[in-house]
């Protein structure tokens, strides 16, 4: 997937949060704030979907996004 160059503003102690699993994790930054915006947003949850069925892209789409918002209910 192409990759898309951006600014965004991090609280000082979440921005050095990210950089200590980054360096733990021996991955790039960008690669732990992408995996935890993939998760909050449950494209993990989707990509899955895509991987082990022959859904339509807008079908595992939805049900991911009904998957995130059942998960959320339960909080």
């Amino acid at each position: 997937m192409a990759k898309k160059k951006t600014t965004v503003y991090l609280d000082e102690e979440l921005w050095r949060a990210a950089k200590a699993v980054a360096a733990r994790s021996g991955r790039r930054d960008y690669q732990v704030l992408e995996e935890a915006l993939r998760r909050y947003l449950g494209l993990e949850s989707m990509e899955a979907i895509w991987r082990h069925t022959d859904l339509s892209e807008d079908e595992a789409l939805a049900l991911a996004y009904q998957e995130v918002h059942a998960a959320r209910e339960q909080k």
